[in-house]
């Protein structure tokens, strides 16, 4: 893996597959926050601490494999630009807060990008490993293992009766986050997620937009994940995750159905404007932009669009980022250079599909 391919390819190589119900769930996330067991956390180390933790990382584990996960890279925030940490971030390699605060983190990446290993970033291991579709128990499953794998030669900071012990109080236990991105467009259209919302945070779990933590849900995507870690083990609450999601996949696809049979020719003609839009436009906002790759990606899904790949929502909605656009033109852009960006970009990709 390079740099240069990470910051150039808007997709990573585990986005290409699909899996089940991959036309409701783009994919299954588990993150595990683990801590060196005798070096202060990160929200108290000091710089040598944190040096000595990153430099470990770069002398262990750099360019090592573990099963499929090959070829691990370090990279430190130090040496990237402001720009392509915001790739890495719209490519969910690595969070918000590791782009703008962590002047000694880094990120192990596996050669396909499925496995992330955040380093110094509020705790010093955020270890995430991502799957195509629905598949938070095979996500969990190959996740435990790579920990496990850590495990080896890390002494994690760990409570006998509270568990893994975190920088942030709600991780503490399992120290597991386990997350479903999900297409839901039927649902917003027929105004249910507003209901649907307030119910499943009230079963202890939260909806948040694209980019986790205070992000909009751009483009009808939602990220459903746990808040609870402390009292349950990592299979029940990926079991409780899953009871919800598979009602939020049946619930969506009666929506479906339903705006199907109730609005015939209106909802077909909504996706072929979107598309209209998508395939002429010399400028296009990124709201507009997601809203009618919502609306195309929808228009795959129920057999309206043909020879269109089911993918491009996963990458257009990053290659149409303001990070990404402006690594892909080599320089900062204004908003509305973006916006003209954007549209050329989308026209071509569409027109290479064609």
């Amino acid at each position: 893996m390079s740099l240069e391919r990470v910051m150039n390819e808007a997709i990573s190589p585990w986005m290409k597959e699909e899996g089940p119900d991959s036309d409701i769930v783009l994919s299954s996330r588990v993150r595990l926050a683990r801590n060196f067991e005798d070096i202060p956390f990160p929200i108290l180390a000091d710089e040598e601490d944190l040096t000595r933790i990153i430099d470990y990382f770069q002398q262990e584990y750099a360019q090592q494999s573990f099963e499929s996960y090959q070829d691990l890279e370090l990279i430190r925030m130090k040496d990237l630009k402001d720009v392509e940490k915001r790739v890495l971030v719209e490519k969910h390699l690595i969070s918000p807060h590791l782009s703008d605060h962590a002047n000694y983190g880094g990120v192990l990446i596996s050669e396909n990008e499925q496995v992330s290993i955040m380093v110094n970033e509020e705790d010093h291991m955020r270890i995430q490993l991502y799957v195509p579709g629905y598949q938070l128990e095979k996500a969990l499953n190959e996740a435990s293992k790579l920990d496990d794998w850590l495990e080896e030669n890390i002494n994690y900071a760990f409570d006998e009766e509270r568990g893994y012990l975190t920088s942030c109080p709600t991780n503490v236990g399992t120290g597991l986050r386990a997350s479903v991105m999900m297409h839901l467009p039927a649902l917003v259209m027929t105004q249910q997620m507003n209901r649907l919302v307030p119910a499943i945070n009230q079963l202890g779990l939260v909806v948040r937009g694209i980019y986790g933590e205070g992000s909009e849900a751009l483009g009808n995507i939602f990220q459903i994940s746990n808040q609870i870690t402390l009292g349950k083990s990592e299979k029940d609450i990926v079991e409780d995750l899953k009871s919800v999601v598979h009602q939020l996949i049946e619930h969506e696809r009666t929506a479906r159905d339903r705006i199907i049979g109730q609005t015939g020719v209106q909802l077909e003609d909504k996706i072929f404007r979107s598309y209209g839009v998508l395939s002429n436009s010399r400028i296009i906002e990124s709201k507009e932009a997601a809203k009618c790759l919502s609306d195309l990606r929808l228009g795959i899904d129920l057999g309206y669009i043909k020879n269109v790949s089911k993918t491009i929502l996963n990458e257009l909605m990053i290659l149409t980022q303001p990070g990404f656009l402006q690594q892909y033109a080599q320089k900062s852009l204004t908003p509305e250079e973006r916006d003209v960006r954007r549209a050329s970009l989308i026209r071509e990709r569409l027109q290479l599909e064609n």
